[in-house]
């Protein structure tokens, strides 16, 4: 049985699995795995340790394209406090574009956290028109949302409930009711899953209701290949899903795994509550949060922002990215064809 859907055709890969945007958190040898392994790696917004992000985000491309042949993609988060947004999305466009071996493999970008239309520039425009098969998609963790990414005229959108880690709406929706949603309402825009996932069962209910793919990130933090800190890795195998909670982050709610940090974040209950707080929200209250992501990626797991999802419940250890997409594959394989089989 070949898994073959509308993602996978998109964008020229073997398997319906892509890894999730895990930024500010370096990815690179995490998206050569998942590329190689027949997946989609996807590089992370990185600016980390006061580094340019479009110097990382350079050199991480180069060392994709050197070590595998296979096609990636990358992130940016495009919300109004990420002040670096606007430059990479004209800067990153214009060298994929400058360099062939990076445009032939470089076939996905996905934006997030803010909005769709940044990226369409007259940088990517030039991208697009110079033969690269580049695909923008955007997150949208709401049905509202949703509808604002088809407006903006995006190939795709990553639909994630609030089960996810990382960045989340202010409706904590579930993946399993957003997805039915969007997809009533959008039935021909490419969906992709995500919030939830970590199994074959996961990606088989997923393709069933008509995603073309899932995205997953905690499962692949809980990786071999991935550069977080073991003391991060370490935390997933034994966490239960009652083990994450839904506070507010800097760009917005964030789910976390619960420690000291999170527990000093609760949640605000509107954007509108958000706004006012950025207001009073200084550069040095700024800097200090980000060093929260500098500590947990020297492994400070009680005191970082350690961003996991819902579904660490369904992990239980830590192997290769090749094994684990194999896995996945082949239990949700043995799920669909249970499928076909209750229909006569």
């Amino acid at each position: 049985m070949v898994l073959e859907t509308n993602i996978t055709e998109m964008l020229g890969i073997k398997y319906p699995i892509i890894a999730a945007p895990m930024g500010p958190f370096y990815t690179t040898e995490l998206t050569v795995a998942v590329s190689e392994a027949g997946g989609l790696g996807v590089l992370s917004h990185t600016n980390l340790f006061g580094k340019s992000s479009i110097d990382e985000m350079k050199k991480n491309m180069e060392y994709v394209v050197e070590h595998t042949d296979k096609p990636f993609g990358f992130n940016i988060r495009t919300a109004r406090l990420q002040v670096d947004a606007p430059t990479l999305c004209r800067v990153i466009p214009r060298f994929i574009r400058e360099n062939q071996k990076i445009r032939e493999q470089c076939v996905y970008v996905l934006t997030s956290a803010g909005t769709p239309k940044m990226i369409h520039n007259r940088s990517f425009e030039k991208l697009k028109e110079s033969g690269s098969n580049i695909k923008h998609f955007h997150v949208a963790p709401a049905l509202w949302l949703a509808g604002k990414c088809v407006t903006a005229g995006v190939d795709g959108m990553v639909v994630t409930g609030w089960e996810g880690g990382g960045h989340q709406s202010y409706e904590k929706v579930s993946t399993l009711v957003l997805i039915q949603q969007v997809k009533q309402k959008f039935p021909d825009t490419p969906l992709i899953a995500c919030g939830g996932f970590a199994t074959g069962e996961g990606l088989a209910g997923a393709l069933a209701m008509g995603a073309g793919a899932i995205a997953m990130g905690s499962r692949f933090i809980a990786s071999k290949e991935s550069e977080f800190h073991e003391n991060y890795k370490n935390v997933v195998p034994s966490a239960k899903a009652s083990d994450t909670m839904y506070c507010l982050g800097v760009l917005g709610p964030i789910r976390l795994w619960k420690n000291d940090y999170a527990l000093a974040h609760k949640p605000v209950s509107s954007k509108e509550e958000k706004l006012a707080l950025e207001e009073e929200l200084t550069a040095e209250k700024l800097v200090e949060e980000n060093k929260r992501y500098e500590m947990i990626y020297n492994g400070d797991i009680e005191d970082g922002a350690v961003l996991l999802g819902q579904s660490i419940g369904l992990i239980n250890s830590t192997e290769s990215v090749k094994d684990i997409i194999n896995n996945i594959v082949k239990t949700a394989e043995k799920y669909l064809v249970n499928t076909k089989q209750i229909i006569k």
